[in-house]
């Protein structure tokens, strides 16, 4: 049908064509470009603070019980939470295909329904989802020739709200730097000599400070309101506030306390290269393109360096160029692979207009796919880029089939017309089915669950969007050029076309005719071929994703507890001084100092550095040989616990390490001791570094404990005594004060004198509501104590969990090592351990696939008895499947890649691309015999015959993914196992399908025929009775 309309209207098939092609280049220049697809995280958080609570009482009165009230939301996967000093953190771990909006909804019901249950002082918890979003595109450090105080006035001032008006553009935060406060420092002598204490003058303070609304008046026929106008405009009227004293009079704040601007403690101390810088990060909108966003930050960036001069502006990180190298890269690696499936026609088909027939195929079904990814609200990213790559050498499949069997009718006399339309039609059913056998194995990935289908779910859909446009233009557009181009002069008689490849047709009829007459010894052979292809692959391992060479590599810096943020910093610096000397090294950018809301293990003792490396084509070594250097240079760093890590994309959604280890019980110290002993286990396992347990010994800490039935008798609550300890010793914010354009914190503390010595702490004054004062010890013990920093819970238990990374060995491995390592050791009773991470990931992700491809080996197998309207005829075409996946595992052994996610998609898609030449064969087999041929010279023709055809589509797929099997560039390493596994498996299999196929073919039409034959001869019998 589609034939006969686009021979017999070319004009309406060529306008057709360039609408498509209109709305390709609409749809492209429109399509959003990022890194992977958009993907949802099912992680939602619950962050509670309960102030002066150590990590017990905020497990026993806050994390228990909220585990209690969320534990019951449905698809949950994983509760993980943790209890420090004041502070609780639930992280859950929800189902793939969550809807995160409705989990979250229900996590504040639950929540909302203990609320009044949890203690005095506890803030509202926080329910908040994690989105990849939230993550930084652009990162960005300012200098300038002023101060620090300075540039970060100018960066909070000029740069943050310009880059927060751009589109997309979500947030611009800023940190580092210098923050300025009013400090108001009280005169121990003048306060106990005015009998002032430090809450009264507090009080006084945030009276005076405010703005207040009076309602309205009446002037003549005008009503105006009223205010009442307090706000301190400026420091010298902070200094002259007068305070009442108690027994009457008054006297200046600046007679009992010294008043001044002074500088912020820094929380964090941020630099590049050893330059103090202010940092700003920039995140984007869910719905923003990562790119067009990172581009727009660019530009106006460039405009404000203009207009400040003296702003030294650096990009410590950009997102977007990694996105556009690695796109750029796949992009190049498709068109390459596309011109080298050119390149085979021409040679097999010696004809430059029936080679531009076929090849015209690649374009316009890409951009026809382009149009189908916009209205499918796709983007353009590493996967469906990926899956276009992929595909792009069997885009021609179809149309090398129609256009050799429109050959075949002109080569028998058909006018070109005729032969066009005849020629199609008798094998679109052919190229449907075999197109329908590629894009069935995709089906169960579209339906599957977990990461691995989130992130390949674009590539899956861009491919059947190719394949199927594929098909359009092999019946529409081939049979429309080939009535138009197609000379007799180029046609070749079959018998030619056997003449002309005489070599390896001759050896080939060889081979198929010993292999006949020994059928048991060629599948014995073919068996052997898949089980010694189990073994190699075995021995290359397994790991989740390949890790990606981004030119990034993270070091965490861990100092002992209770270590200042001037001490990180000048750890990190010195290990700025020892990194920047390595050739490879661009920029290193440090952080010193307390970490995100979200950081597990921030403080002021731990510090972040990123380094940033040259560009992959301007350095010699990959990231990881950088990173085992830097590792060998910083394990004599005193006194620092110090993680090396390569920074990957690709790691997004993993919980843990490379090496995670559960181990839960009830007892903190009896879990302190069984890490301790994991990790000398793990250590002694080749292939582990950087072993770590989770357990932290507490910080020495003053606990004051008040008496409650003392302090009653004065009138005092913990809480007010705590208060005022807290206020004497670190100060409190009372008020703010605006100057400038700046809202800077009042910041009122007392005597320090009291913090310098336990027994001096033992006399801090504190107020009781009759006025008098009274020292500490009086209503409170004072005692040194020491506990855990963090207690963690996975599922409602404690947890410790011990970790590592991999180096040299794959991940798989080394987890099996590890297990073998841990089977001897006796656990006490209540206690167990359980394998995370990484390794876990592999299990459930490649348990998930495996059962794709059992689904997808049905469904082919189903389409294909469909065509050949047969249950037995498919099982011989199916045995070309084991030999797929045996060139797949051996093309991994070969190129010492272990199997991986990508991988194994790569095995799944060649169920659907191999069995396609098995079918072309044994339908030419079926067609000879029912044109009266018997079976051995049927097939003795058909296989010459068809080895063009065969080796036509075998070799325009091979080379097409050369270029992503080589895995040069950015991002390549993403797809390389994929290509080396297709161009393996489709090598083999097509040598030996041409050989085995027949081989099974005829064992399964012997055993056809034995039952018929029983049958008939049981029906004679039962008939003569």
């Amino acid at each position: 049908m589609f034939a006969k309309f686009s021979v017999k209207k070319p004009v309406t098939i060529t306008m057709m064509i360039l609408i498509v092609i209109v709305l390709g280049a609409i749809s492209l220049s429109k399509l959003s470009i990022d890194l992977l697809p958009n993907i949802e995280l099912p992680i939602a958080i619950v962050q509670t603070t309960y102030s002066g609570a150590g990590p017990e009482e905020v497990e026993n009165l806050i994390t228990v019980p909220m585990e209690q009230a969320v534990g019951t939301i449905e698809n949950i996967d994983t509760i993980t939470s943790y209890s420090n000093e004041g502070s609780s953190l639930l992280l859950m771990q929800f189902n793939f295909g969550t809807d995160m909006d409705e989990a979250t909804l229900q996590m504040r019901e639950k929540i909302d329904m203990i609320k009044g249950f949890l203690p005095d002082g506890t803030t509202s918890p926080i329910v908040m989802k994690i989105d990849l979003d939230s993550m930084p595109i652009v990162q960005l450090a300012i200098s300038s020739k002023g101060s620090l105080q300075t540039t970060q006035k100018l960066a909070e001032d000029v740069i943050q709200p310009r880059l927060e008006r751009i589109e997309g553009t979500a947030s611009a935060d800023v940190s580092g730097g210098l923050e300025r406060e009013v400090e108001i420092m009280l005169k121990e002598e003048m306060t106990k000599g005015y009998n002032l204490s430090q809450s009264y003058i507090s009080g006084i303070l945030k009276s005076e400070n405010l703005n207040l609304s009076g309602g309205t008046v009446m002037k003549g026929s005008n009503e105006l309101t009223v205010r009442t106008v307090g706000e301190f405009k400026d420091i010298e009227e902070i200094r002259n506030l007068n305070i009442t004293l108690p027994k009457g009079g008054t006297v200046r704040l600046s007679d009992i306390a010294d008043v001044e601007f002074v500088n912020k403690d820094q929380s964090t101390v941020t630099k590049l290269n050893g330059q103090d810088v202010v940092q700003i990060s920039v995140m984007k909108q869910s719905d923003g393109n990562t790119v067009s966003v990172a581009k727009d930050v660019t530009k106006e960036l460039e405009k404000i360096q203009k207009e400040y001069p003296d702003l030294k502006i650096e990009t410590v990180f950009n997102q977007a160029d990694y996105i556009n190298q690695s796109i750029d890269n796949l992009k190049n690696t498709a068109i390459t692979g596309a011109m080298l499936a050119v390149v085979i026609l021409l040679i097999f088909l010696r004809s430059f207009k029936t080679t531009l027939v076929i090849a015209l195929s690649i374009p316009i079904s890409i951009i026809t796919t382009f149009v189908l990814l916009y209205f499918a609200g796709i983007t353009l990213n590493m996967m469906t880029i990926g899956g276009l790559a992929l595909g792009v050498g069997m885009l021609v499949d179809n149309s090398i089939v129609v256009l050799e069997n429109i050959y075949r009718h002109r080569s028998i006399g058909m006018d070109r017309i005729n032969a066009s339309i005849e020629g199609a039609n008798e094998v679109s059913m052919a190229v449907t089915a075999s197109t329908l056998t590629t894009v069935a194995v995709f089906i169960p990935i579209v339906f599957t669950g977990g990461l691995a289908a989130t992130i390949f779910r674009d590539f899956a859909l861009t491919i059947v969007m190719a394949l199927m446009s594929s098909l359009l233009v092999a019946l529409t557009l081939v049979p429309m050029m080939s009535s138009k181009l197609v000379s007799v002069r180029n046609l070749e008689s079959e018998e030619e076309q056997e003449k002309k490849h005489g070599k390896i047709v001759t050896t080939y009829k060889r081979v198929l005719s010993w292999s006949l007459r020994h059928r048991i010894t060629t599948v014995l052979t073919a068996i052997g071929i898949f089980a010694a292809s189990i073994a190699m692959v075995a021995s290359v391992g397994a790991e989740f994703f390949p890790a990606t060479d981004e030119g990034q590599i993270s070091i965490s810096v861990t100092l002992p507890d209770g270590a200042e943020v001037t001490q990180v910093d000048d750890t990190l610096s010195e290990i700025n001084e020892i990194i920047k000397e390595i050739p490879e090294v661009k920029t290193v950018f440090t952080s010193a100092g307390s970490g995100g809301m979200m950081s597990i293990s921030s403080g002021s003792n731990a510090g972040s550095i990123m380094v940033m490396l040259t560009d992959l084509a301007d350095r010699d070594r990959s990231v990881k040989e950088v990173s085992d250097e830097m590792r060998t240079l910083l394990k004599d760093v005193p006194g620092a616990e110090i993680s090396v890590t390569e920074t990957s994309t690709m790691s997004m959604g993993m919980s843990g390490g490379a090496i995670s280890i559960a181990i839960k019980g009830d007892d903190l110290d009896t879990l302190k001791g069984i890490g301790e002993d994991f990790k000398k286990i793990i250590e002694n396992v080749d292939g582990t570094r950087e072993v770590e347990s989770s357990y932290e010994d507490g910080i020495p800490q003053v606990q004051i404990i008040a008496d409650r039935g003392i302090a009653s008798q004065y009138g005092l609550t913990t809480a007010q005594i705590g208060s005022q300890v807290g206020s004497t010793l670190a100060g409190s914010t009372v008020t703010k004060f605006k100057i400038d354009g700046d809202e800077l914190d009042v910041v009122l503390k007392g005597d320090n004198m009291y913090g310098q010595s336990m027994s001096l702490l033992d006399m801090l004054p504190i107020t009781t509501p009759a006025g008098g004062t009274i020292p500490l010890s009086e209503v409170a013990e004072i005692k040194t104590a020491k506990g855990p920093v963090r207690i963690t819970r996975e599922n409602q238990t404690r947890t410790l969990t011990v970790t590592g990374s991999v180096a040299g060995r794959d991940v798989q491995s080394v987890s099996n090592d590890i297990t073998k390592a841990l089977a001897d050791y006796e656990m006490p009773n209540g206690y167990s351990y359980t394998f995370g991470g990484e390794t876990e990931q592999i299990q459930e992700t490649f348990a998930d696939l495996f059962m794709v491809m059992i689904v997808a080996v049905a469904l082919v197998y189903m389409i294909i008895a469909a065509q050949f309207e047969s249950l037995i005829q498919p099982l011989s075409i199916m045995f070309s499947v084991p030999l797929a996946l045996s060139g797949g595992f051996i093309g991994l052994f070969v190129t010492g890649l272990p199997l991986n996610v990508i991988g194994l998609i790569g095995l799944i898609i060649l169920v659907g691309i191999v069995v396609n030449n098995a079918i072309v064969l044994v339908d030419y087999v079926n067609n000879r015999r029912r044109n009266g041929e018997d079976r051995t010279s049927a097939i003795m023709k058909a296989g010459p015959i068809r080895i063009r055809p065969i080796m036509m589509t075998a070799l325009t797929t091979i080379l097409g993914l050369v270029p992503m099997a080589l895995g040069i560039g950015e991002g390549a390493e993403l797809t390389q196992s994929m290509g080396v596994v297709v161009i393996g498996g489709l090598a083999l299999s097509t040598v030996l399908t041409l050989v085995l196929v027949p081989v099974m073919y005829t064992i399964f039409d012997d055993i056809t025929e034995f039952f018929k034959r029983k049958f008939i001869k049981h029906k004679n019998t039962v008939e003569q009775n």
